[in-house]
Formats: structure tokens, C-alpha cells, sequence
């Protein structure tokens, strides 16, 4: 009986070894495969892939939080466009106060979200799908004419230094925050189960209501690392980020439903597989529906793989 219960535990052990290691093996795969299919060009143009990491990876990092903890966000794409104009308008007066007005915007987007989710009782899908359609029609509204260009001053920031080095403090910090703090186990025992998480004292509502702020707020220092390399907010700023922040984050090995197996790296491996797979797709000269139609079968082979049949159910 100890033996068939330790050989059990023994398979399971190195299923879940696997299972984790997966998204790192697949990201070693494609790096080799798409340098072959290039012959090199993939390698040659690392620098170029680099600089399309940087947007991505930070506001994953913000809906990592959320997902953690069973909720979705599809407005991130908007959150971004919003706090992009806002860095535009406020760059001619000061790039400090135009860094920190988006990640005020970005921080007051994720309010609302948290207002209607946290007070309001609805799903967090149905919201962030409304506020996703609500701002990005005042994007459009403010930038259809014209892009909003942002003051000269911001290409003074566009250094890899600089957007590394914000990319690495953001991953750094929610890192530190995530595994060594107790607001990190907070947010996987909600994503495990609220119920029993409320009975054991934890304020869940607050713990939402601050985690979608956070992440808006992330999103919005985002959004200056975004004109920083763009110059400018057009009226398609931000548009499909939320589908690429959802695709990386699961090609990452992020379960959908939060909980207790969810873990950081699935951050920054899943940006780097998401970018790098698209980029070695372009570089093949695939055609657009090609393309989407490859990423779609990735996905949804990643889905079938990460993700928590027994709590697929309780998506917040």
C-alpha cells in the first residue's frame, strides 16, 4: 500500500516537473527552430525582438496579479492608449509629472474596473470587456484626427538602459512582492478559493479592489516606456494588448483560473515566447492569417495543458 502510494506520488512529482518546465523547454525550442528557419536572422536581430518585450512584459506583470487570484482583465489595451495620451500631454511640461500622470491614469482605469468587479458584484470579464470598448472610444475621439505627439524630450529616454532598467525594477519588486510577502499568498489562496480565504480573516474585497489599481497603475508606467519608443499615441495605441498580455501569460505556463500552481517566471518566459514567436513567424514572411492561425493552435495547446479543470468553473 506504501509502496503504490509513494510510486503515485513519485509520478505525480515528475509530471508537475514537466508540466512547469514545459514553457522554458518550448522557448528553447523555438529560439533554436526559428534561428535555423532564418538562418540567423532571428539571432541578428535580438535587439529589435528586445525592444518589443519591454510593453508587454510590464503589463503582464500586472494582470499576472489578477489572474493569480482567478480574475481576468481584458482593458489593458485601453488602460495603455489612455495613459499614453495623458504622457504625451503632460511630456511638454515635465517628463516626472508625465511618468507619473499615466501611472495615475492607468491607476484611476483600474479603480473603475475595481468599483463595478469589487462593489458592484459583476464579473470581471463583463467589465473589463465594457471599459475596454468605453476608452477605447476616447482614444479614438482624442487621437482620430492626429496622433498626439509627445514632447522631443522623450526621445532623451530612448535608451535600452532606461527601458530595461524599468523593466527589471517592475519584475524585480512584484517578484519580491508575490513570493516573499504575505500579499502574495493572499492573492493565490483567493484564486484557490475565496470562500474558505474570507473565513480565514482575509479581507478579499480590499485585496481585489487594490490589486486592480496596482495593475492599472503598472500598465501606466507601461504606457511611458510606449512613447518613449514611439513618440507619439495614435488611435490605435494599445489595441489587442490584452490578447497578447493573455496569450504570453498562458504560453508561460500560467494556469487561467490562479491558484496555488501559479508562479512568476510565467511572466517573463511567457513574454519572451509570446515576442519571439511572433517575430520568428514575420521573419518566415507568413502571411497574417497564417500566422494567427498558428498562434491560435499554440494557445490552445497551452490552454489544454495549464489549465485547472476543477477550477475552470470559478473564473471571478
Amino acid at each position: 500500500m506504501k509502496d503504490s502510494k509513494a510510486g503515485e506520488l513519485k509520478k505525480q512529482f515528475i509530471y508537475n516537473l514537466i508540466r512547469s518546465s514545459l514553457p522554458i523547454i518550448g522557448l528553447i525550442a523555438v529560439c533554436i527552430v526559428f534561428n535555423i528557419l532564418t538562418h540567423g536572422s532571428m539571432w541578428n536581430s535580438r535587439k529589435l525582438i528586445l525592444n518589443q518585450i519591454y510593453v508587454v512584459m510590464i503589463s503582464a506583470t500586472g494582470v499576472f496579479f489578477i489572474m493569480s487570484m482567478g480574475g481576468l482583465d481584458f482593458s489593458q489595451g485601453s488602460i495603455l492608449g489612455i495613459a499614453s495620451i495623458v504622457v504625451c500631454l503632460l511630456s511638454g511640461v515635465n517628463i516626472i509629472v508625465a511618468i507619473f500622470g499615466g501611472i495615475l491614469a492607468g491607476a484611476a482605469i483600474g479603480a473603475f474596473n475595481a468599483f463595478f468587479y469589487v462593489k458592484r458584484k459583476i464579473k470581471s470579464f463583463i467589465v473589463t470587456i465594457c471599459t475596454m470598448f468605453l476608452f477605447r472610444g476616447f482614444i479614438k475621439y482624442m487621437a482620430s484626427n492626429s496622433p498626439v505627439a509627445a514632447s522631443m524630450k522623450v526621445y532623451d529616454y530612448d535608451t535600452t538602459a532606461i527601458k530595461l532598467g524599468i523593466t527589471a525594477a517592475v519584475l524585480i519588486i512584484s517578484f519580491v512582492v508575490f513570493r516573499f510577502t504575505g500579499f502574495g499568498i493572499k492573492l493565490k489562496a483567493i484564486g484557490a478559493g475565496e470562500k474558505a480565504t474570507k473565513f480565514a480573516g482575509v479581507r478579499t474585497d480590499r485585496v481585489k479592489f487594490l490589486i486592480y489599481v496596482l495593475s492599472g497603475a503598472i500598465t501606466g508606467l507601461a504606457a511611458f516606456v510606449n512613447i518613449v519608443k514611439n513618440g507619439s499615441a495614435t488611435a490605435n495605441v494599445g489595441s489587442q494588448l490584452e490578447t497578447q498580455i493573455l496569450i504570453a501569460l498562458v504560453l508561460g505556463g500560467m494556469p487561467i483560473s490562479g491558484g496555488a500552481k501559479v508562479r512568476f517566471e510565467n511572466v517573463i518566459v511567457g513574454s519572451l515566447l509570446y515576442v519571439v514567436l511572433t517575430n520568428g513567424l514575420i521573419m518566415m514572411g507568413l502571411s497574417t492569417q497564417m500566422m494567427q492561425l498558428i498562434q491560435g493552435i499554440v494557445f490552445l495547446i497551452f490552454v489544454a495543458i495549464f489549465a485547472d479543470r476543477e477550477s475552470l468553473s470559478v473564473i471571478k
